[in-house]
């Protein structure tokens, strides 16, 4: 079930991309989208305060809510860009690339794509192949076992003293944070899962994280800090760790009962993402246990297998904003030679059955 602030954004959000409102139109007041929903002040509230997020409005207290000022941009042809990701054709990754490519090819540019498998010495060979081209503007990334120190960054920065523009997504290397990126607030998302279990009447919750890619370590710090604050018991045995090399073992059924062994006394676990919490529901099916009345699940990215899942699964979702979008976007504004901040996309949750 769509929190209701969420349907609201949707509404509004759906109205704006419409042309219902002119550029710098004010928004219906506080009150008067509280009459027309039926909902309270805080939950209009919340709902703009996404929209301002996904930056279609301006806020001022005061001054009520206004349709952020359009223009039409320059449009750039023929920019030379590579997209350098871990995946193409695996899970999340084809929407991301449809993103980047949507943005793209309307200003006239195919970028070249290259998958580094998340191996670091695949990237490395890609980061030497893109420094032979003669032609290079920008190079849309999205870092390589980003937990880990990269021994690629003396590539990464010939390509910057080119003059080459980077743009991460997903992922960044800590030495090259003031490079501008899209990332989910993954700290933010570990928290909320956490939190939504804990509603739930959840008091024992165990977690299963990616240990070298910084996603997996940001939405481990969100979950351990909710379990702190909620005074909720933390066991170590209760969270188990995988890494690139054993992703592919989530395809095991013994691989997923020996995690699912050490969370006895659990009544929910967070997941990683969808791709390992559709094998734990599977796994705890063909034991016995009930999901969600014995284990309930809940996982990140909200992505097709949230809805393939033996039992559907609660997920985050980055709601309407496609990242691949939103880093070409970022791309072609560096380009065009306007400053540029990293962007922060925020989560929503996307109840379903599984918890």
């Amino acid at each position: 079930m769509v929190p209701k602030y969420q349907s609201v954004a949707d509404s509004l959000r759906q109205e704006i991309e419409s042309g219902q409102y002119s550029n710098q139109q004010l928004l219906p007041t506080e009150q008067l989208l509280c009459q027309r929903f039926q909902i309270s002040r805080q939950t209009v509230r919340r709902a703009l305060a996404l929209l301002e997020n996904e930056g279609l409005i301006t806020r001022r207290q005061g001054s009520g809510s206004r349709l952020r000022e359009r223009t039409e941009p320059e449009t750039l042809l023929n920019c030379a860009i590579a997209v350098v990701t871990t995946y193409i054709s695996d899970y999340i990754f084809p929407s991301i690339l449809r993103g980047m490519e949507t943005v793209l090819s309307a200003n006239s540019s195919a970028p070249l794509l290259f998958a580094t498998q998340n191996q670091l010495s695949v990237e490395r060979k890609i980061l030497q192949t893109l420094l032979t081209m003669k032609e290079l503007d920008g190079v849309l990334v999205e870092g390589t076992k980003t937990a880990l120190p990269n021994p690629n960054l003396d590539l990464y920065q010939k390509l910057i003293d080119r003059g080459v523009r980077l743009v991460f997504i997903n992922g960044i290397y800590p030495e090259l944070a003031h490079i501008p990126s899209v990332l989910a607030d993954n700290r933010s998302g570990g928290r909320m899962l956490t939190e939504h279990l804990h509603r739930r009447g959840h008091q024992n919750i165990a977690g299963i994280f990616k240990v070298d890619d910084m996603q997996g370590m940001l939405r481990y710090a969100g979950y351990a800090e909710a379990l702190r604050d909620l005074a909720l018991p933390f066991e170590d045995e209760h969270v188990r760790w995988y890494n690139t090399e054993q992703r592919r073992a989530f395809l095991s059924e013994s691989f997923v009962d020996s995690v699912l062994e050490g969370f006895q006394g659990c009544s929910a676990v967070v997941c990683y993402n969808d791709e390992v919490a559709i094998r734990v529901v599977s796994q705890l099916q063909k034991r016995g246990v009930r999901v969600p009345e014995d284990m309930a699940v809940v996982s990140f990215d909200n992505s097709q297998y949230s809805e393939l899942a033996p039992v559907h699964l609660t997920s985050l979702s980055h709601g309407p904003r496609n990242l691949g979008e939103l880093a070409a976007n970022l791309m072609l504004r560096l380009l065009r030679g306007e400053e540029c901040q990293s962007e922060t996309v925020p989560w929503q949750l996307v109840e379903r059955e599984s918890g």
